[in-house]
């Protein structure tokens, strides 16, 4: 892949200059300027490493397993056996692999194994990048991030790996509180945009030290107050946008996928805010008496939800089966690592906790051969090693124990 670098680093001059505040055109230039030199990158980082592919994974005193390691390679990776071998911890560990708590939103404390040291590690490596992540006996609320040798931040994994992943309480989002939901989809913003995990914290960091501010025994200064919803509108445009441009993407890829053997979702977003960053300014400003009355601030992109409806059927997800939630959730995930594939150049690391489980024989191979055509890896579990017998020999199949890990 090659690039006309004397207009690349034009652009990203221009990009260098152009205002964080106002609104409008600057805002909307910056963004779309931002958005093409994170395209740039993305495309630089595939060009020169393979990418989003563990080749090794190895643990350490995670979960039931004293010690795992395993060689993979790209494709299919089945994990089977009986149940608390250890599958969903396996997969767990790889989640934690980029930004956030894992697929189980777990405290660090209770990822240690049990009598084990009082730490963890979790380590991969991707082809010639090593990464790893875990906890020290000493400071086991801590989680630390090495990055070929180098300490690093948990939102710096994003730019080397992209991770989806669907499990059996997935389908709770439906019928749980909006929160559920705006996680789900941050997660696929971030597959598209490693800077997304960054943007949230700092907005996060800012709001929760607005909301102690305003709900204190002593009158807030008001300085002090200007200067972090200042700090929560730079954070909260880029998020909004990389929100909406990811789930309008999303909904056109289902849309033009067209009925198949799992059921088409429509997607979008409600509760969301105005862009413009000086309105959004002067609304929290505004609104600081009503927030402290309510401990907690009422407007923002954390307020945002994601509603899902059957294409077909147009009736909202959360009136839908159990089977047709999951059908639902299925092609969210299908559609959306078609996306990560175009955008980042490569497909994202898919994790698959007992689904094939749920599904009908043809509807298992039906889900094989879209997975297939994706062309990136796939791990899966099962409680038996003929939930894969579809896949033939194109699948690296691993055998645990209930006792001792790998069988």
């Amino acid at each position: 892949m090659f690039f006309n670098l004397g207009f690349d680093l034009q652009l990203l001059k221009s990009w260098e200059k152009t205002p964080t505040y106002g609104s409008g055109d600057w805002q909307k230039k910056r963004y779309e300027d931002g958005t093409r030199i994170l395209q740039l990158t993305q495309s630089f980082i595939v060009a020169t490493k393979s990418w989003m592919v563990l080749t090794r994974l190895s643990l350490t005193d995670f979960r039931n397993h004293a010690t795992f390691e395993l060689e993979s390679k790209p494709g299919f990776v089945a994990l089977y056996g009986p149940n608390g071998a250890g599958k969903t911890n396996i997969l767990e560990a790889i989640s934690l692999l980029v930004p956030g708590r894992g697929l189980r939103r777990a405290t660090l404390t209770d990822m240690a194994r049990h009598n084990g040291k009082g730490g963890f590690s979790i380590s991969a490596e991707l082809d010639d990048v090593k990464i790893g992540t875990g906890t020290e006996a000493a400071a086991p609320e801590r989680r630390k991030v090495r990055i070929n040798g180098a300490n690093a931040t948990a939102n710096a994994l994003a730019e080397w790996m992209s991770i989806l992943w669907l499990t059996p309480t997935m389908d709770r989002i439906f019928i749980e509180g909006a929160g559920a939901r705006r996680r789900f989809l941050d997660r696929l913003v971030l597959a598209l945009r490693p800077d997304h995990a960054r943007l949230c914290s700092r907005y996060e960091a800012a709001m929760r030290e607005r909301n102690r501010l305003l709900t204190g025994d002593r009158r807030p200064d008001p300085a002090w107050l200007d200067a972090l919803e200042v700090r929560m509108a730079e954070a909260a445009i880029p998020i909004l946008h990389a929100r909406a441009e990811t789930v309008s993407a999303l909904d056109a890829e289902l849309s033009a996928r067209g009925e198949g053997p799992f059921a088409i979702p429509e997607v979008e977003i409600t509760n969301s805010v105005e862009s413009d960053k000086a309105e959004m300014i002067r609304k929290w400003r505004d609104g600081r008496s009503r927030d402290s009355a309510a401990g907690r601030t009422l407007t923002g992109p954390h307020r945002a939800d994601l509603v899902i409806t059957h294409r077909a059927k147009g009736e909202a997800a959360a009136r839908c089966s159990t089977g047709e939630q999951k059908a639902l959730l299925l092609s969210i995930i299908l559609a959306h690592a078609g996306l990560v594939s175009a955008r980042r150049g490569a497909p994202p690391l898919l994790l698959l906790d007992e689904v094939a489980a749920h599904l009908d024989p043809s509807r298992r191979a039906a889900l094989f051969h879209l997975l297939a055509e994706l062309g990136g890896q796939v791990w899966m579990t099962g409680t038996e090693a003929g939930l894969f017998d579809a896949l033939g020999n194109d699948v690296l199949r691993v055998s645990l124990s209930s006792h001792t890990g790998l069988a």
